[in-house]
């Protein structure tokens, strides 16, 4: 059986479907701390919140890209994906802290598109320093 789960079309697969469910999981979450909805504010075309949302999804990926490049098991992968979001979920909430004059939740809901650019733009940029972080533990 260890040849099997050492297959590479096996680990592929396995490594990519717990991407998958993760991301999910991920963005379930970032869907509770949000005030708006994300999937009804896209569907309604606020494009501030499909650039937030895609930044947040790109963010994971690249976490979860030096996530499994440099660890040799699957659940070794996961839990350095889970602590890359934790801290990307952690950065949404400094970026929030950090600019008192406006809410970015608020600007981001309301379809700033602006604001949207640079949540998009922080999460992608993170991503990369986390990623790094991974890659040197």
């Amino acid at each position: 059986m260890n040849g099997f789960w050492e297959n590479i079309i096996v680990e592929t697969v396995a490594r990519y479907s717990v991407v998958i469910l993760c991301s999910f999981v991920f963005l379930a979450i970032f869907e509770l701390v949000t005030t708006y909805k994300n999937w009804t504010e896209i569907k309604k075309g606020n494009i501030a919140v499909a650039l937030a949302t895609g930044g947040k999804i790109i963010g994971i990926a690249i976490i979860f890209r030096y996530s499994i490049e440099h660890n040799d098991t699957l659940l070794q992968s996961i839990g350095w994906g889970a602590i890359g979001f934790l801290l990307l979920l952690s950065g949404y909430f400094i970026f929030e802290f950090l600019t008192p004059t406006m809410k970015i939740d608020e600007e981001i809901g309301k379809g700033n598109k602006a604001v949207g650019f640079i949540s998009f733009i922080i999460s992608v940029g993170l991503s990369f320093v986390i990623g790094a972080s991974i890659s040197v533990g």
